[in-house]
């Protein structure tokens, strides 16, 4: 089991987000959070994955003295539509035309995890195939109103009404969708933790 691996290391959570805390938590993974403010700018050329693997290692670029019983684990979510990332709305209007623009199609929902830990790093990614019913104006003005998804990317959260009313298909893992392909981290620490102690 990881606790008997996890006895001599510190995991580190850079992130905010309470259902990533609570994904660790659920796994019985005790970690230190410790969130730094970085610009999330990427160059524009980069698609798909390549923004998340980015964006993942540039917010592990905050921590310049990591200890070597410490392992620093730092991510990003993007919905990518229409060869386009969506991050978080700015407000209620851009929420809505993000899901105005999902509305009846499939969008990819990709996240990178970096694992920072004795002067090496793992950069791995995740994509989830997620298709949309049609919704209406009033069913998206709705969700928008009542449940204010600014800090979800995409504007909207799976685990929540939208997500209830109007999601016709899931391909792939769905708590990525919700913020963290947890086997995979899971199984990534589990492998860097027997390679530490080996």
């Amino acid at each position: 089991m990881i606790q008997n691996l996890l006895k001599d290391h510190e995991i580190i959570l850079a992130s905010g987000s309470p259902r990533r805390q609570k994904f660790f938590e659920d796994l019985l993974i005790p970690v230190t959070i410790d969130v730094r403010s970085v610009k999330e700018i990427y160059p524009e050329h980069l698609e798909g994955q390549e923004i998340t693997d980015y964006l993942s290692k540039l917010k592990a670029e905050a921590f310049t003295n990591l200890k070597d019983h410490q392992i620093l684990i730092t991510s990003d979510t993007i919905v990518y539509a229409e060869e386009k990332a969506l991050g978080k709305p700015k407000d209620h209007d851009h929420a809505v035309e993000m899901i105005r623009m999902l509305s009846g199609k499939e969008h990819e929902v990709i996240t990178s995890v970096c694992f920072t830990y004795k002067n090496r790093q793992d950069i791995l990614n995740y994509t989830t195939k997620v298709k949309f019913a049609d919704l209406s104006e009033e069913e998206i003005q709705f969700y928008v109103t009542n449940y204010k998804p600014f800090d979800k990317a995409g504007g909207y959260a799976i685990q929540e009404w939208i997500g209830l009313i109007g999601i016709e298909s899931i391909s792939g893992s769905y708590f990525n969708v919700v913020g963290l392909p947890t086997n995979l981290v899971y199984k990534s620490l589990i492998n860097i933790l027997k390679e530490e102690n080996s």
